[in-house]
């Protein structure tokens, strides 16, 4: 199918599936969607690289996908290119891979440019991507897309070395170079000078750096800065920054707030036949400065080799390294700043230029993926304009490489068998891992392995586990997952899928969780057989579990995350590095409760008390009532604690009071809650604190962060009013099994035959205006504390259970991704009129849903770079006793773009009586009873024990009666610890860990490696 593609549709016209795109578009926003869905891309090359490329940018939606490979596919092409069997060897690459990328997204046509190759056919695409071509090839496309202003990029591995360059042409605009939300900042004073100074509140971070631009809103008194042009950003501290002058716009007198401006940038791109002489670099390794300079030269060598002998040099041929080497000296001599050649790396480059990693082909088709999406949508910061990456300490160093050893041999692994030799290849094959999850990092992880071979043959074997089921919103990045799948297990699915890409496979599944509950599934056996554990994970406190696992068995822990543009990367070694759990992030600030119930700014803040009103009305009172019918101490439990009254009374209005027979009367409800909610409770914190209240320190009450409300007066023709009653009504509906009703007119024929209330202020309400007055209101129940009599009376009006026989309400669990149920629409309405109350621009419902559903951004790029690295790591691990230098934790930001790698922090050392422990360290103890296991510690680790235990069970102490303590002594210690924990230790455990304190032989209290108590 011959490509002539255009674009027909303006960018604001483009529908975008938020069903399917919603976690990327949290990652790079609506409008770069928008315009990456304008945008026909052409990607030249279909080996490894360019279908790991293809495959992201097809994932990412843009408006299409034309690529171009017309050379027959061959067996090593299989090292790499997961959409390649064996059957499809001797066919066109472009046209078997075809139909396997059209399947990953319904909106993304692909298709093959077929017929004759000419450089005029690139005027049809907006960005035009080469891989795997020589740098003569690369440099003949480009200058034809610079002279037509088509966007270029290339891109190229050669075993474990990597040259990726872009070309956006001259003026290309940069809208947003960091991808970071806008700073912004209420204000405490801002000075009249030729250099205006602005303070922030409370002394609060403003966050911004030179050049910043910001402007202003709701100045009171320095009125001409009110929605002023933006104004450039000196920064004088950490609360305090300049503007310029600000002489003739006013005294300011209170209030106000600035917001940061993201102003664009233009810049300007050289081709490579213009720049490589002098090429502009990004570095990919600080600790490898003076690398790229040396890989320029070895692939402008590579290029004229492959050039003059129509082949790449032969692994570890000693002459066809000394030709590349000889060739990349008069190249680097030609330089604008010459560079010495290295000749020791430049011949490690020759000797594996043959190579097809799938890793590598990861990393930097996640990498220049991105690269195309800011090419299409000017969204982040674009590589200027060579990188160059490498890894080669992935190399190993307790095997032979040898040329017999890295020649081909005709199988799928030709590729890394190039690199890395056929032993340490055998070496892969039969390693056994284990990989816990198999969502986005997981399923890129499975094919890297499938690809690399891992568990293919011998013992060797893949286990992975996840207990999830497959959503619409997961096939954006978990590519090995197709629409037919939704519903279907994870595990399964993923594992069908790298079966099908490579046959040789020996993979097992599971559906459970790793956690204190399947001990039994994942036990001593299982965890003994492992050779490699890999986080595929989530969330926090499964990793630190399964942390916690590899301590304790001394396996190694391949760990990884992403967020977005970020990623990271880290390497667990047993008894070298120190653990996963070893390091933590500072908890997530909360809103104060002052300021969520009564005294909101932002809208984070009205999300927030929108999400807890949607637990409070439509989950927790029906859970309440379930409770109260279904539970004989019910009451007797609610009568104890501090909330008793709420309770008491939420299940009387759920059961008695509004008890709802049809739909008319849910939607009377919802209109009444409207009343309580946007007016009523307002009207009521005005008359405790009318706008011109003054503190006791004399400043108005209603200044700083504390935002003068206004009650709203419900419009049945405004549709942010509407949108609540229909939404609320639609769930309280559902909570009580009654029909909805579509027809907005139903609605309002009932709002107009309704009368609502006068509003009469109360007397003696107390309204919390702190921290501290919330927390004591907290802590001695607040609204609730109330009377027996009353609490009686509450019982006391309640039906009894047994006259309400079958009926139940059904809880509305919040459920983010079903546009169907009513959730993020009631959420998006709560919110937002509750910030129209209080004057804060309102958010629209997909910044709603991601703050109420706490979604966390992802795209498909930076998953793909990410399990790149971890399985360059892989590699490493595989090599027996590799130095820790040689390892690498890694942080990669695809928006700036930004690399920064580290070695792992070595294990904290510890000692007791002059021996050094780490936290891999523990006693090893034959199942001795109390008494023996206290003298063998005195006699042999001049230990004494003052403390024992395991888990939350006490089993000695110094300050025992001495009775309990000989009584003690004589029992064995799993039969000490089935006696205090009065539980029975578990049939699949092997063994029992027991907690120490000790003194040493000084008689001083030291800290000492844990017991494991062998059953």
């Amino acid at each position: 199918m011959s490509a002539t593609m255009d674009v027909d549709k303006p960018a604001a016209e483009q529908t975008i599936d938020e069903g399917l795109y919603s976690r990327q578009i949290y990652a790079i926003g609506l409008d770069a969607m928008k315009k990456m869905a304008a945008s026909n891309v052409l990607i030249i090359g279909m080996k490894g690289l360019g279908v790991e490329l293809a495959k992201n940018v097809v994932l990412a939606g843009v408006k299409s996908v034309t690529i171009y490979d017309p050379e027959p596919a061959q067996l090593a092409d299989l090292s790499s290119q997961f959409f390649l069997t064996e059957q499809d060897v001797g066919k066109r690459r472009d046209h078997v891979t075809q139909p396997k990328l059209a399947e990953l997204n319904q909106y993304v046509p692909v298709s093959v440019l077929d017929g004759e190759f000419a450089l005029d056919r690139l005027q049809a695409f907006q960005v035009v991507v080469v891989t795997s071509a020589t740098l003569h090839r690369v440099m003949e496309i480009n200058d034809y897309t610079h002279a037509h202003g088509i966007k270029f990029i290339a891109v190229d591995t050669r075993g474990l070395a990597a040259f990726a360059f872009c070309d956006f042409g001259a003026g290309f605009e940069v809208t947003d170079a960091t991808g970071e939300p806008a700073h912004f900042g209420m204000l405490a004073a801002i000075s009249s000078d030729k250099e205006g100074v602005v303070t922030c509140l409370d002394e609060t971070r403003h966050g911004l750096e030179d050049g910043d631009h910001v402007t202003f809103t709701e100045v009171v008194g320095m009125d001409g800065l009110n929605d002023c042009a933006p104004r450039k950003v000196k920064v004088l501290g950490p609360f305090t920054f300049s503007i310029g002058d600000t002489t003739g716009l006013g005294q300011y007198v209170r209030g106000g707030i600035f917001k940061q401006v993201k102003m664009p940038v233009k810049l300007d791109f050289k081709s490579v036949s213009a720049s490589i002489k002098d090429p502009e670099y990004l570095f990919s390794d600080f600790a490898k400065f003076d690398v790229p300079p040396q890989l320029h030269a070895a692939f402008y060598a590579l290029s004229e080799f492959v050039a003059q002998h129509g082949r790449v040099p032969v692994p570890r041929n000693e002459d066809d390294a000394a030709e590349v080497l000889a060739k990349a000296k008069a190249f680097a001599a030609t330089l604008k700043d010459p560079v010495e050649v290295n000749e020791k790396l430049v011949k490690l480059f020759a000797y594996q230029a043959a190579g097809d990693l799938s890793p590598m082909a990861a990393v930097l088709g996640g990498l220049m993926a991105q690269e195309v999406l800011k090419a299409c949508s000017g969204k982040f910061h674009p590589l200027k304009q060579y990188l160059y990456f490498d890894s080669f300490e992935s190399l190993p160093q307790s095997y032979s490489l040898t040329q017999s050893k890295c020649a081909m041999r005709g199988t799928r692994y030709d590729g890394q068998i190039a690199v890395f030799g056929s032993d340490f290849q055998r070496r892969i094959q039969e390693s056994r891992k284990f990989l816990v999850g198999s969502g986005a990092i997981g399923c890129e992880m499975l094919k890297n392995w499938a690809m690399m071979g891992v568990g293919t043959s011998g013992d060797g074997q893949i286990f992975v586990t996840d207990m999830d089921s497959i959503e619409k919103s997961n096939l954006n990045r978990q590519f090995l997952f197709r629409p037919w799948d939704v519903s279907k297990l994870k595990s399964a699915t993923a594992a069908a899928a790298v079966r099908n890409m490579n046959g040789e496979l020996q993979i097992t599944t599971f559906t459970d969780r790793v956690g204190a509950d399947t001990e039994h599934i994942f036990n001593d056996a299982f965890w003994g057989q492992l050779d490699v554990v890999t986080n595929a994970l989530d969330n926090v406190d499964a990793r630190k579990y399964v942390d916690r696992r590899c301590v304790f068995y001394n396996k190694p822990l391949l760990e990884s995350g992403t967020l977005g543009t970020k990623g990271n990367t880290q390497v667990i070694l047993p008894h070298k590095t120190e653990s996963y759990s070893s390091s933590q992030d500072p908890p997530e600030k909360s809103i104060p409760i002052c300021t969520l119930k009564n005294f909101p700014n932002q809208i984070e803040h009205t999300i927030q008390w929108a999400r807890d009103l949607f637990e409070g009305l439509f989950r927790q009172p029906a859970e309440n009532v379930n409770l109260y019918l279904s539970e004989p101490k019910f009451i007797e439990q609610t009568m104890r604690s501090n909330s008793a009254r709420d309770t008491l009374a939420s299940v009387k209005e759920f059961l008695v009071d509004q008890r709802p027979r049809s739909f008319e009367e849910c939607i009377q409800w919802a209109r009444l809650k409207f009343e309580e909610l946007y007016v009523n409770n307002i009207k009521q914190l005005l008359y405790n604190f009318p706008k011109d209240s003054v503190t006791s320190t004399g400043q108005m009450f209603w200044s700083g962060p504390k935002r003068a409300p206004e009650a709203l007066a419900f419009d049945k023709t405004n549709p942010l009013h509407m949108d609540f009653v229909v939404h609320a009504a639609h769930l309280h509906a559902f909570n009580y099994g009654l029909r909805s009703v579509e027809d907005r007119q139903v609605y309002v024929d009932v709002l107009d035959a309704m009368v609502i209330p006068e509003f009469v202020p109360k007397e003696g309400v107390k309204i919390q205006v702190n921290e501290a007055e919330a927390a004591a209101a907290a802590s001695s129940g607040g609204d609730s504390s109330s009377g027996g009599d009353e609490l009686d009376q509450l019982v006391a009006s309640l039906p009894a259970p047994s006259t309400m026989a079958g009926f139940k309400l059904t809880a509305a669990d919040f459920e983010k991704d079903d546009d169907s149920n009513h959730h993020i629409d009631f959420i998006t309405a709560c919110s937002n009129l509750r910030a129209t109350n209080y004057n804060i621009a309102v958010a629209d419902r997909t910044h709603t849903k991601q703050i109420a559903g706490k979604i966390i951004p992802a795209i498909a790029t930076t998953t793909a770079l990410v399990t790149g690295l971890v399985c360059l790591e892989l590699y490493k691990l595989l090599d027996n006793n590799k130095p820790l230098e040689q390892f690498k934790n890694g942080f990669v930001n695809l928006a700036l773009p930004f690399f920064g790698f580290s070695e792992p922090i070595a294990a904290p050392k510890l000692k007791y009586n002059g021996k050094e422990f780490t936290l891999w360290d523990r006693f090893e103890v034959a199942n001795m009873t109390l008494g023996e296991l206290l003298a063998y510690f005195e006699k042999e680790h001049q230990l004494e024990i003052t403390m024992m235990s395991s888990g939350v069970s006490m089993l000695y102490s110094f300050f025992m009666p001495k009775k309990k303590v000989d009584e003690r002594k004589g029992l064995k210690l799993s039969d000490l610890v089935e006696t205090v924990s009065k539980k029975p230790v578990p049939a699949h455990a092997k063994s029992i860990v027991v907690e120490v304190c000790c003194n040493d032989a000084e008689g001083e209290d030291v800290e000492v490696p844990y017991i494991l108590v062998r059953l």
